[in-house]
C-alpha cells in the first residue's frame, strides 16, 4: 500500500515538450509510471515517446488522467496548477521553482477549493517505490517497504532513503513537500496520511530551518500519531536571518531555528537524528526488515 500515488495512478505531464519535461517523462516511463499523455498548448496532435500530446488538461482527463506532474516555466506554472485543478485532476505535483509567492497563493487556494492534493511547488516530487514515480527523484535509491518519508529537502531525502535501502529497509511512499513559503501539503497533513496507511509502520520527517511547519507537526504528533516518527533537521549551523537555499528556509523573529524545531519534536516523543546515517539507525530500531 502507499499514499497519494500507486500502480493505479494515470498521469499527464504538463510541459512535456520542454527540455525538462521530455527528459523526466522518459525516466518516469522507464520506471513503470503510467504516463498516459502530455499537455503543451499549441503542440496538440504530436507524440513524445509514444505518448500523445494535447493542448489542454481537460483533454487529458477525458483520456483517464487522474494525476499531473508539472514542468512548466515559473511565469506560467501557477496557471498550469489551476488548469489541472479546474479540469478535475486530483493529484498535482509541481516541480517548478521560482514561482512568485502571490501566484503560489492563488494556485494553493484553487487546489483547496476543489479538494485536490498539491505537492510542491519547488519539490522533487513523489515516489511509491515499485508502483509510481512522479518527479525528478533518483529512483535507484528507493526500495519497496514500510517506512514513509516526508521532506522539505530533495538531496537529504535521497541520502536518507539510500541509507535505509542499504540496510534493508524499504519505503512505502516518499515525497518532497516543497521548499517555498507556500506549499500544497503541510507535514501534518502527510503525517495523517501515513498514520492511516496500514503498510506504513514508521515515518521519517526531514525538516529544515525556517517557518513553523515542523513545530506544528510536533503538536500534531503529540495528539494524533501513534506510529514511531524519526526526524532530521537541516541547518543547525545556519546564522539567524540568513536564507539557506529554499525560499522558506529563513529564520525570523527567533522562530524557525533548528534548535526550536528539534526541541519541539523531541518533546513530542520524536527521535531526532544528528546525521542522515543516524536517522537510518534510529529507524532500524523501530521497524521489521
Amino acid at each position: 500500500m502507499a499514499i497519494i500515488v500507486d500502480e493505479n495512478t494515470k498521469a499527464v505531464v504538463q510541459g512535456i515538450t520542454g527540455t525538462q519535461g521530455r527528459f523526466h517523462t522518459e525516466r518516469m516511463l522507464k520506471y513503470g509510471t503510467k504516463i498516459i499523455c502530455g499537455v503543451t498548448p499549441g503542440k496538440g496532435g504530436s507524440e513524445i515517446f509514444g505518448v500523445p500530446v494535447f493542448d489542454t488538461v481537460s483533454e487529458a482527463v477525458k483520456m483517464g488522467a487522474n494525476a499531473s506532474v508539472i514542468f512548466v516555466p515559473a511565469p506560467f506554472a501557477a496557471d498550469a496548477i489551476m488548469e489541472a485543478a479546474d479540469a478535475g485532476i486530483k493529484v498535482i505535483v509541481c516541480i517548478t521553482e521560482g514561482i512568485p509567492v502571490h501566484d503560489e497563493l492563488k494556485a494553493y487556494l484553487k487546489v483547496k477549493e476543489v479538494k485536490a492534493i498539491l505537492i510542491g511547488p519547488n519539490c522533487p516530487g513523489i515516489i511509491s517505490p515499485g508502483k509510481c514515480h512522479l518527479g525528478i527523484m533518483p529512483t535507484h535509491v528507493f526500495a519497496e517497504g514500510n517506512v514513509g518519508i516526508a521532506s522539505r529537502s530533495g538531496t537529504l531525502t535521497y541520502q536518507i532513503a539510500q541509507n535505509l535501502t542499504k540496510i534493508g529497509i524499504g519505503q512505502s511512499t516518499v515525497l518532497g513537500i516543497g521548499g517555498d513559503r507556500i506549499v500544497g501539503l503541510s507535514f501534518s497533513e502527510v503525517l495523517e496520511m501515513f498514520e492511516k496507511d496500514d503498510e506504513t509502520d514508521a515515518i521519517v520527517l526531514i525538516g529544515e530551518i525556517g517557518g513553523r511547519d515542523e513545530e506544528r507537526a510536533a503538536e500534531f504528533i503529540k495528539r494524533h500519531i501513534s506510529k514511531p516518527v524519526i526526524a532530521y533537521i537541516a541547518g543547525i549551523t545556519a546564522p539567524p536571518g540568513k536564507r539557506m537555499g529554499h525560499a522558506g528556509a529563513i529564520i525570523e523573529g527567533g522562530v524557525g531555528s533548528a534548535e526550536s524545531k528539534i526541541r519541539a519534536l523531541s518533546e513530542a516523543g520524536v527521535k531526532v537524528g544528528k546525521t542522515p546515517r543516524e536517522v537510518a539507525e534510529l529507524v532500524a530500531k523501530e521497524v521489521k526488515r
